[in-house]
């Protein structure tokens, strides 16, 4: 048997906290626990927020930390080639389909819709895509395009979710209320996503799913937070005809008022604790590791 690969994949959007910290060295503790391997990946797609002197940072806090990865670094900046032959793939099925509405229509839209009645939410607690889009002729779709409209590429979850049937997914960490072993997968929670927008040509959804292809990923350990998004991935794989990791989801660190660690919240920095004095060991110390 091959040894296991795991993989950490931090964006460039601000500097690596605890909650960072926390799943990189689990990752690198199974790695060398089970003689695999680790990788890394700069999850870059976000070209208005990722910034050099970001990702510069994320190899030297890991270095400080004692985490050593194997060579080379893939940054999903430089394959955006891979994403749009995936989708390709996935228009070629009639899996995906073109919506032109700003986010302040579909908050209307959405807002008109509650008004009258409960209005389905995903598991992070979104509105679900009310779908209009997908009611479009296709004249209309073209002329629209042609005149480069602003849109997204959607995944027509219903079409998708015949095409694959049920599936699942092998769970060796837990959900949020402790779901573990083989978990049924529910991608029509997140109702039609966002595979790819005009200025962004891919999404976390299709990016993680492909990289962890073609980077020979078998064993994701990753926050709880992601833990339903995997419904979402493994369809993705199967329409893909991808194969499956392991998936490991761990528990979130938090801070004294129970939120999750967050760049957005200006959670405090690693390089901010290293200025301050912290080590290495003490960074375990805090997030609960030997």
């Amino acid at each position: 048997m091959p040894p296991p690969v795991f993989r950490f994949a931090p964006s460039p959007n601000g500097y690596l906290h605890l909650g960072h910290a926390y799943s990189a060295l689990l990752n690198f503790d199974a790695a060398r626990r089970s003689g695999g391997r680790l990788l890394l990946r700069i999850e870059d797609i976000d070209l208005t927020r990722c910034r050099a002197e970001f990702e510069a940072a994320v190899y030297e806090d890991l270095g400080w930390l004692g985490i050593a990865w194997e060579p080379p670094v893939r940054r999903q900046s430089e394959h955006l080639a891979d994403y749009r032959e995936a989708l390709d793939r996935l228009s070629a099925q009639g899996m995906v389909y073109p919506s032109f509405e700003s986010r302040a229509e579909i908050a209307k839209g959405v807002a008109e819709r509650e008004a009258k009645a409960p209005w389905p939410r995903d598991p992070d607690g979104a509105p679900l895509y009310p779908g209009s889009a997908r009611l479009l002729a296709p004249g209309q779709r073209a002329r629209l395009l042609a005149q480069g409209a602003p849109s997204a590429l959607r995944l027509d979850m219903a079409a998708a979710s015949a095409r694959t049937g049920a599936l699942g997914w092998v769970e060796h960490g837990a959900g949020p209320d402790g779901e573990a072993g083989v978990v049924a997968a529910r991608p029509e929670a997140w109702g039609d996503v966002i595979l790819a927008r005009k200025e962004t040509p891919t999404s976390y959804h299709l990016s993680v799913v492909l990289d962890d292809a073609l980077q020979g990923v078998t064993e994701v350990v990753r926050g709880e937070d992601l833990f339903w998004s995997t419904s979402v991935h493994r369809l993705l794989q199967q329409l893909l005809g991808l194969p499956a990791p392991v998936y490991r989801h761990h528990r979130l660190v938090r801070d004294r008022a129970g939120r999750k660690l967050s760049k957005s919240t200006m959670a405090t920095g690693l390089r901010e604790l290293r200025s301050q004095g912290a080590t290495p060991a003490d960074v375990r110390r805090l997030v609960g590791l030997p």
